[in-house]
C-alpha cells in the first residue's frame, strides 16, 4: 500500500508542478517579451526544481514508513508488557523503562489507549491475591471457634458465661390402689439454679493447619430449693439454699485442618479435648442428713474424660455453614465417701449451624445443639443410703444465637445466647468473649 500512495502523491506534485511551471513562463512572456530561448531556460530551471521537490517528498515519504514501522514495533512492545503485567502485577518505572530500551515513545493517542481505564477494567491488572488457607469465619456460637488459629499467632479469650436451670421434681413414696389415687408420702420440689463460669482460654497456632488451647475456668454455683412434703401436717414451703466457688475442671485441646481451603469446598476440622477434674467433684461435697441435698456445691465434674470429632465449615456466598460431631468419654474411678465405684455417661454432641456477615467488621450466626447423655452406673459395694437411683438416656437440646463485632483488627467482641428446648436442659446461657491475638 505505500508504494501505491508514493506513485499517486508524485503523479499528484507532477501535475502541480507542471501547471505551476506553465504560469510562469506564461506570465513572463507576456509581461517581458521574453525570447523563446529565455522561455526554455526557465522551464529547465522550473524542471529542476520539482525534482528537488520529488527527491524530498521521497525521502519525508520514506521516513514516515520507517516512523510507522517504529511504531507498529512500541505498539507490540507496549502490548507485550500489558501481557506480562496481567499476571505479574505493575513493573515498577525502571523495569519499564529497561524493558522498552531502545524503542520510541507511543503517540499520546496511543499512550492513552494503553492507559485507559475502560482497557484497565476489562483486562485484570496486578497480582492476584494470594488464595487463603482457612475459610471465613463465622460469629461463634459453640463452645470452639470455626477456624483455627493462625500459624504463629497467640489468641487470649477471656470470657463470662452465666447459666440459669429451673425445675420441677416430683418424689412419690407410697403405693397405688387404684390409678390416680396415691397411698404415702409425695415431696415436691423447685429447684432453682444459677452458675457464673469466669474462664481465660490461650489458642496457638503453632504450625500450619494445626493450633492447641488450653481452658482454666473459675466457677460460682449458687442453688435454691422450695420443698413441700404433702400429706403430712405441714403446709409451708421449706427453703434450702447451698453454693459453691473454685477452680473448675481444666481443658486441653488440639485441633487439625484435615484438608487445604481452595475458596469454595468444604473444609474438615478433626478435634482431641481431655478434661482434667481439678475442680470439686459432686461426690467430694457435704449432704444434708435431713433434706439429703448438697450443703456446698461442686464446681467440676469430678472425673476425667476425651473427647474427640470431627468439624465442618462450608463457605457459599454470603452465608458460612458450620456443624461438628463430637464423643465425650468419661473414665470411671471410686469416689469414696461410701458411694463405691462411679461410671459417668458418655456424651454424644452435634451441632449445626449457618454464620452471616452483615458488614466487615459484624456477622451474625445461630445453630441448634444436641446432646445424648447416656446413664451413669455405680458399681461395687455402696454403704447404705448411699445407693444412686440410675437414670435413663438424658437428651439436651439448645438453640443458640451469636453475634461478633471486629473492635480492632486483633481485638473481637462475641456474644451468644443459648435458649434450652428440652426438659432437662438450662433455661438460659448468655456467653461473652473478647479474643485478643498477638502476632
Amino acid at each position: 500500500m505505500m508504494p501505491m500512495q508514493s506513485r499517486s502523491a508524485r503523479r499528484r506534485a507532477n501535475a502541480i508542478g507542471a501547471a505551476i511551471a506553465l504560469a510562469f513562463a506564461a506570465s513572463a512572456a507576456a509581461q517581458q517579451g521574453d525570447s523563446d530561448a529565455d522561455l526554455q531556460r526557465q522551464l529547465r530551471e522550473e524542471g529542476a526544481r520539482l525534482n528537488d521537490l520529488y527527491r524530498a517528498l521521497d525521502e519525508q515519504q520514506r521516513q514516515l514508513d520507517a516512523n510507522r514501522r517504529q511504531i507498529d514495533e512500541q505498539r507490540r512492545r507496549i502490548d507485550s508488557l500489558l501481557q506480562q503485567m496481567t499476571g505479574r502485577g505493575l513493573a515498577p518505572p525502571e523495569s519499564a523503562a529497561r524493558a522498552g530500551a531502545g524503542a520510541l515513545e507511543p503517540p499520546p493517542l496511543q499512550q492513552a489507549q494503553a492507559q485507559s481505564p475502560q482497557q484497565q477494567q476489562q483486562r485484570p491488572v496486578g497480582e492476584a491475591p494470594p488464595q487463603a488457607e482457612q475459610p471465613p469465619q463465622a460469629a461463634q456460637i459453640f463452645s470452639e471457634p470455626t477456624v483455627l488459629t493462625r500459624t504463629g499467632t497467640v489468641t487470649l479469650e477471656p470470657s463470662l458465661q452465666y447459666i440459669h436451670a429451673s425445675n420441677n421434681r416430683v418424689a412419690l413414696v407410697g403405693f397405688t390402689i387404684i390409678p390416680a389415687i396415691t397411698i404415702g408420702l409425695i415431696d415436691i420440689r423447685e429447684v432453682s439454679r444459677d452458675a457464673w463460669y469466669a474462664a481465660i482460654t490461650a489458642r496457638w497456632g503453632f504450625a500450619s493447619r494445626w493450633d492447641a488451647d488450653i481452658k482454666v475456668p473459675y466457677v460460682y454455683n449458687s442453688m435454691t430449693t422450695l420443698t413441700r412434703p404433702l400429706a403430712t401436717p405441714s403446709v409451708t414451703d421449706e427453703s434450702f439454699e447451698a453454693d459453691g466457688q473454685g477452680l473448675g475442671d481444666i481443658e486441653f485441646g488440639t485441633r487439625y485442618q484435615i484438608n487445604a481451603f481452595r475458596g469454595d469446598n468444604m473444609v474438615y476440622i478433626g478435634s482431641l479435648r481431655v478434661r482434667a477434674p481439678t475442680g470439686t467433684g459432686p461426690f467430694e461435697v457435704d449432704y444434708s442428713p435431713v433434706t439429703n441435698l448438697q450443703t456446698k456445691l461442686a464446681t467440676g465434674s469430678g472425673f476425667w474424660g476425651v473427647e474427640g470429632g470431627v468439624q465442618f465449615v462450608f463457605p457459599s456466598d454470603p452465608a458460612v455453614f458450620f456443624g461438628a460431631l463430637n464423643y465425650q468419654y468419661n473414665f470411671e474411678r471410686d469416689v469414696g465417701n461410701g458411694f463405691g465405684t462411679i461410671k459417668p455417661g458418655n456424651v454424644a454432641q452435634f451441632n449445626v449451624g449457618m454464620g452471616l456477615a452483615l458488614n466487615e467488621k459484624a456477622s451474625f450466626s445461630f445453630g441448634y445443639q444436641q446432646s445424648v447423655v447416656s446413664s451413669f452406673e455405680q458399681k461395687g459395694p455402696a454403704s447404705p443410703g448411699k445407693t444412686i437411683s440410675t437414670t435413663g438416656t438424658t437428651i439436651l437440646g439448645t438453640a443458640r444465637f451469636g453475634l461478633t463485632y471486629q473492635v480492632t483488627p486483633k481485638t473481637a467482641v462475641n456474644f451468644t445466647l443459648g435458649i434450652g428446648v428440652t426438659k432437662n436442659t438450662p433455661d438460659l446461657e448468655l456467653t461473652v468473649r473478647v479474643p485478643i491475638s498477638f502476632f
